[in-house]
């Protein structure tokens, strides 16, 4: 009796068959060389998948010199963002043929292990989403000859950086809180080494300013909901007064801690005081909070920052690209509106 004949191995010639493209097509596809759609490389992700292809990723890093390994640096994941960022970074480097690690996640600093990685991993290159973080990350990567993109993220060394336009999105605050009749503004701030709260806080103040308004008070929050509500705390307890009109958190997350303070001391949001976040994170979205904000394009910039790291991969000499996309105004229940009853 003849044996059963064996299953036959998926190759990357295979999948190009099934898929009506050539074998190229499919290494690049597999790769996620940005030349190829998005539409054709979920298309062959699917493929593979379903006819069990995996590549021999040993075999690839001795033969081309790279893993298909990329690092990830976040942020503090006490900030909903960072986990949001993360969980879209997943979602994105599959179709890819990227493989995703995450080289360090929290507000500490950075240890020699994240360089041990980068080194017996042989990372391809870098994401990095962190305000505290980035600048040590970059000179791990650059020390190493590791491609580095910042997402969410303005270098203040050489790198690539794909941005939500902060000030943009800020002057949208800021006008809609002018328009409402506010005239005394409040700004609960992020720290200093983080370039999206420094960008923020200017642009509105500058709006505000120039356009009749005063910014009359400024409260460093922590880049948290325990410093969000410290902050709610101070404005609750000053005489109404001094109260300033609205407040501006530069981080949903803090403005989410300004909120809980205010409505426990029974001041009403928006009614005695408008409060108004950034980033458009989903627990700001809920109806207890209904913050309104500026909602990051949180999808599309991490898409852009892989197309960037994939190229410079491909080609390390590429100069640096600073990216800012815009960000949508969304209108929800703890700012007054011009014309609007509360």
């Amino acid at each position: 009796m003849d044996d059963a004949a064996a299953p036959e191995r998926t190759t990357v010639v295979t999948l190009a068959q099934m898929a009506g493209v050539a074998p190229s097509t499919v290494s690049r596809a597999l790769k996620g060389d940005p030349r190829i759609s998005d539409k054709t490389r979920r298309r062959i992700a699917a493929l593979a998948t379903e006819h069990g292809y995996m590549a021999n990723a040993m075999a690839r890093t001795l033969s081309s010199g790279r893993s298909g390994l990329v690092g990830l640096v976040l942020g503090t994941i006490d900030n909903p963002f960072y986990a949001e960022l993360m969980q879209e970074a997943v979602s994105q480097c599959a179709p890819r043929g990227i493989r995703l690690m995450l080289l360090h996640a929290g507000g500490g600093p950075i240890e020699d292990r994240t360089a041990e990685a980068l080194l017996q991993y042989k990372v391809d290159g870098c994401l990095i989403s962190s305000a505290e973080l980035s600048s040590r990350a970059a000179q791990i990567c650059a020390g190493h000859g590791v491609p580095v993109v910042m997402v969410n993220r303005v270098p203040r060394l050489h790198a690539s950086a794909v941005t939500c336009d902060n000030r943009s999105g800020a002057e949208q605050l800021a006008a809609l809180l002018l328009a409402a009749g506010h005239v005394k503004f409040a700004i609960v701030k992020g720290g200093d080494e983080s370039s999206n709260s420094v960008e923020r806080e200017r642009a509105f103040t500058e709006y505000v300013s120039a356009n009749g308004g005063e910014v009359v008070l400024r409260v460093g929050g922590g880049s948290s909901y325990d410093g969000g509500f410290a902050a709610g705390r101070m404005f609750a307890e000053m005489p109404v007064r001094r109260r300033p009109d609205a407040i501006f958190a530069v981080a949903d997350i803090m403005a989410m801690g300004v909120v809980d303070a205010l409505r426990i001391a029974e001041v009403a949001v928006p009614r005695d005081i408008s409060v108004v976040g950034f980033d458009g994170i989903a627990p700001a979205a809920r109806p207890i909070y209904g913050i309104t904000t500026v909602a990051q394009p949180l999808r599309a910039m991490v898409g852009r920052g892989l197309d960037l790291l994939t190229a410079r991969i491909g080609t390390p000499n590429l100069p640096d690209e600073m990216v800012a996309l815009r960000g949508d105004l969304i209108l929800r229940c703890t700012a007054r509106v011009a014309g609007q009853s509360v």
